[in-house]
């Protein structure tokens, strides 16, 4: 089994739209998924506006429709920064104050330390984030086995899904299924807008089916059509090569 994370394109947050460079991205994007087996793929996206307006410029050259999940949504259940007072995303801490917590390095014990837990609505939103992708992942027959899945279904190994939605929620269901702590993903990794992340099952023994990323953050789609790489949610120079 395939699943393939798309980031929206250059947000207006204000209005939660594309920006006109997002729609040029968005489009791109578009011109990049119409190349791919689309007959085999499900479309599934974030009910916010963003999101929305990204996946509609595929949507309509397939004319097909999206299932849309709530839980897609962007990860904001917001925090106050303790070094910069910023009350904002649960991410984007400064280096020298998350390194120094060991805790938010473990796959458990982030949800234990005082900042994760200073929004009352954060960790149980994180459960619900998980219990809603190993839902769906059910539906196609992969059952979670504590930390990895059990393909009940050998037909679905061929069957692709393909999620339009945010870069703080994409770490979250990213960090479920790999395993690790979402603290890390959220700094330690950027996902340009309309940047494609694929995760494939690895299914060699007994049924038993993990996780593996084959690729993450890819904007090859932009460098091809000449369009620069956004640095939204980024915070030094993006890399145009």
């Amino acid at each position: 089994m395939r699943i393939i994370f798309i980031r929206h394109g250059d947000p207006d947050y204000v209005n939660d739209s594309l920006t006109d460079k997002g729609v040029r991205e968005a489009t791109l994007l578009s011109d990049r998924i119409m190349k791919w087996d689309t007959d085999a793929m499900k479309f599934y996206c974030s009910p916010l506006g963003r999101a929305q307006q990204t996946a509609s410029y595929t949507l309509q050259r397939l004319d097909r429709q999206a299932v849309t999940y709530e839980w897609m949504k962007e990860f904001s259940y917001f925090i106050d920064d303790p070094v910069t007072g910023r009350h904002g995303v649960p991410w984007d801490f400064m280096p020298e104050y998350w390194t120094n917590i060991p805790e938010i390095y473990d796959r458990e014990a982030w949800k234990k330390t005082d900042i994760y837990r200073s929004n009352p609505e954060l960790i149980p939103a994180y459960d619900e984030v998980c219990a809603g992708l190993d839902r769906l992942i059910e539906e196609y027959g992969y059952k979670r086995q504590h930390n990895y899945y059990l393909n009940t279904n050998t037909d679905a190994r061929n069957d692709t899904i393909v999620i339009f939605c945010h870069l703080g929620i994409t770490c979250v269901m990213m960090s479920h299924l790999i395993g690790i702590s979402p603290a890390l993903l959220f700094h330690d990794f950027y996902l340009a807008p309309t940047s494609v992340t694929v995760l494939a099952t690895e299914e060699r023994m007994n049924h038993a089916a993990y996780f593996r990323v084959q690729v993450m953050g890819d904007t090859s789609h932009l460098l091809q059509g000449f369009e620069p790489i956004s640095a939204a949610g980024y915070f030094t120079d993006v890399f145009q090569g």
